[in-house]
């Protein structure tokens, strides 16, 4: 499968202009054959949002990207806040290009004061979608500096873990090296999807990746410009770096 992750940055507190500007890219991204298109993470509403966050969550537009999706008929990951049973969560939703939400995926590890005053943590540690014939996992920024995030996706069945992010200075390092060390030790493909740009006190760092199940970075985004950039995932070649790489069948789980 043929995917696009977009690197942007999302109009803050405006979901009509992020919903325009998510309908073009998404016809972009069909016009270049790609058949999914992944956001960064919080793209549809911004990210500090802080007072604004109560009515942001409860005005989330999910009918209108389930029909977006089924009207340029792509497939979609897009990010914002998700108000449910009295709390509001850091979500990850993923649409099919039927129009059909197949999965919700809710941010488990809150990264500093400002998500922890925002969200609430999701608890479910493995959130994988089946897609045509691949088998996606979702994870939302610090959730993948966790080692245990990935390798359960990977545990799981996962061929690739989609993760929407909104990673900031100075911590490109994650960007540069971590996440080609994630596909490494756990033979999967890895899409991270960054903002760019300044969201308030944030300094974006872009550097919107995917990596390959032996760890060869197939794309990378510039660390200041919008980008719409694709990769082919093929889990065929997932299959064969578990068996040339055999961490996961090695892995002792018997006193792990």
């Amino acid at each position: 499968m043929k995917i696009a992750i977009w690197q942007a940055q999302s109009s803050y507190c405006d979901y009509a202009a992020n919903l325009a500007r998510l309908a073009a890219a998404l016809q972009q991204a069909k016009s270049q054959q790609a058949e999914l298109l992944i956001t960064p993470e919080m793209f549809m509403s911004g990210y500090v949002l802080q007072q604004h966050l109560p009515a942001m969550a409860d005005s989330f537009p999910l009918t209108e990207l389930l029909a977006l999706a089924r009207e340029r008929q792509m497939a979609m990951i897009v990010t914002g806040p998700l108000a449910e049973a009295g709390q509001i969560f850091n979500a990850s939703y993923f649409i099919s290009a039927q129009g059909e939400l197949q999965c919700v995926y809710r941010k488990t590890h809150l990264f500093g004061e400002l998500d922890k005053r925002q969200f609430s943590p999701g608890n479910q540690p493995v959130c994988i979608t089946r897609y045509k014939d691949l088998n996606i996992a979702l994870l939302i920024c610090y959730d993948v500096e966790f080692p245990e995030t990935v390798r359960a996706a990977a545990r799981a069945g996962a061929h690739l873990v989609a993760v929407a992010t909104a990673q900031m200075k100075p911590f490109d390092f994650v960007n540069r090296h971590l996440i080609a060390t994630r596909s490494w030790e756990n033979q999967l493909y890895m899409a991270y999807v960054n903002q760019t740009g300044r969201e308030q006190h944030l300094e974006y760092v872009g550097l919107s990746l995917v990596t390959s199940p032996d760890g060869e970075v197939l794309c990378q985004a510039s660390e200041s410009e919008e980008q719409l950039l694709y990769a082919e995932i093929d889990p065929s070649q997932v299959t064969e770096a578990q068996k040339q790489n055999p961490y996961l069948s090695d892995l002792r789980t018997d006193i792990l």
